[in-house]
């Protein structure tokens, strides 16, 4: 199978799994995944819709942020769907939630006393 050596132009579902890992891109749209699902509690806590609008988020940041420099270069940028874009992404956020989430962990008690008993 082909990897995919930058974001395709059009979403489509699985394009982080599809990106060439060697790239600088994939290595920054990991990296961003890997911030959101834990400012949400952790990947593996996350449902399916909850992931796909994860991946569908980081896809629109990065719209957003290539249109951002095309105007900082002077081009010619489609503001409308720029704008259409940041409205979407904000949707995620608030549907995914804007405040980072604490994972469950063990405390340090709980588990010296889970220890003591085996």
């Amino acid at each position: 199978m082909t990897k995919l050596q930058d974001i395709p132009e059009r979403f489509t579902t699985g394009y982080l799994d599809k990106l060439d890992g060697r790239t600088a891109i994939a290595a920054d749209m990991r990296a961003r995944w890997q911030e959101l699902t834990d400012d949400l509690g952790g990947a593996d806590r996350l449902s399916y819709a909850q992931r796909s609008l994860v991946e569908r988020a980081l896809w629109l940041e990065h719209f957003i942020a290539t249109q951002e420099r095309v105007l900082a270069d002077g081009g010619d940028a489609d503001t409308g769907r720029m704008t259409q874009a940041t409205n979407s992404l904000l949707g995620l956020y608030r549907t995914l939630g804007l405040e980072r989430r604490a994972r469950d962990v063990t405390s340090l008690s709980d588990y010296i006393s889970g220890k003591a008993a085996t």
